[in-house]
This record gives structure tokens, C-alpha cells and sequence, in this order.
């Protein structure tokens, strides 16, 4: 039986797939990033934690939060994380929380976010919105996730 997505803290392979125009040939392995930081930089600076080519030098930055969320932060104009199809995600939004499949571009760079299924909060019990999970009981509390984060050396989401 399935359990909850509330897994150990950054649990899940928390990770940036890269693209430059969003596709990945058959046969070719997409680029894959992973997030093993509580705050991850995107830019070109040659101490960026995801260095890219044509991108201010800290463009943007993932932050791994005390309720176990990955979440983008925009520090120069980009494109906001894009799910469903046709939506219209504006630019340079406040903070977005990502979940699998987010997808947002800084410069020419398309970045996808993904976290193991069992992970990944917004999935109770494995299902899919919409799939064979869609009408699933809700899932129990998230856990406390405070200790872990602080363990870790994280900050609150806002603080510099």
C-alpha cells in the first residue's frame, strides 16, 4: 500500500532538469541538477550553484523551506513556474513553491522541477490529479518539519 507523500525531510531526489529550449531529443539524457543546499543559486557567477551561460549573476535562487517546500524566488525577470497547459504564469512573480513537473525559464534556460513522487506533497498517497488517485482520502498532518530545517542551517523564507 501506498503511504503519504509527507516523507523525511528534502527526501525525494529534489533535482533541476535543463534544457535550452525545453525538448530532449529520443536517446538524449536531459541534465539534471540536484538540490542539495537549503539555498541554491542560479546565475552565472562562477560561484552560482547552477551556473549558466547569458544569465545575470545571481538570476534567481530555490530555497529549501522549514515546511519541507522547494521554493523559486525570481531576482531578475524571468518566467514564473508554468503546470497546466495554457496558463499564463506572468513575469517576475513573488515567491512560487515548486512541485514536480514545474517548469520556469531564466534567460534561454528551461528548467523543470522534480522530486520523487513519494516526496512530493501535493500527491496523497501516490495518485495524480485528475488520474486514479483523484478522489483519495486526504492525507494526515504534514509532519513538523522545524527541526530538520534548522539542523540543516536553514533560513526563514524572507530573512537575508
Amino acid at each position: 500500500m501506498v503511504g503519504t507523500t509527507h516523507a523525511g525531510y528534502g527526501a525525494g531526489n529534489p533535482r533541476l532538469l535543463l534544457g535550452d529550449d525545453g525538448w530532449v531529443w529520443e536517446g538524449e539524457q536531459q541534465r539534471s541538477v540536484p538540490l542539495v543546499r537549503e539555498v541554491s543559486t542560479i546565475g552565472s557567477a562562477s560561484d552560482a550553484d547552477i551556473q549558466l551561460a547569458g544569465l545575470a549573476a545571481v538570476h534567481a535562487e530555490i530555497r529549501h523551506d522549514e515546511r519541507d517546500e522547494y521554493v523559486l524566488r525570481l531576482l531578475r525577470p524571468g518566467t514564473a513556474p508554468t503546470i497546466a497547459a495554457g496558463q499564463d504564469p506572468g513575469e517576475t512573480p513573488g515567491d512560487q513553491v515548486l512541485h514536480a513537473g514545474a517548469t520556469f525559464t531564466v534567460g534561454k534556460w528551461s528548467l523543470t522541477f522534480e522530486r520523487d513522487e513519494f516526496a512530493d506533497h501535493t500527491r496523497p498517497y501516490g495518485g495524480r490529479e485528475g488520474g486514479e488517485g483523484d478522489d483519495q482520502r486526504p492525507q494526515p498532518p504534514r509532519p513538523d518539519y522545524r527541526a530538520a530545517h534548522d539542523a540543516a542551517g536553514g533560513e526563514e523564507l524572507g530573512e537575508r
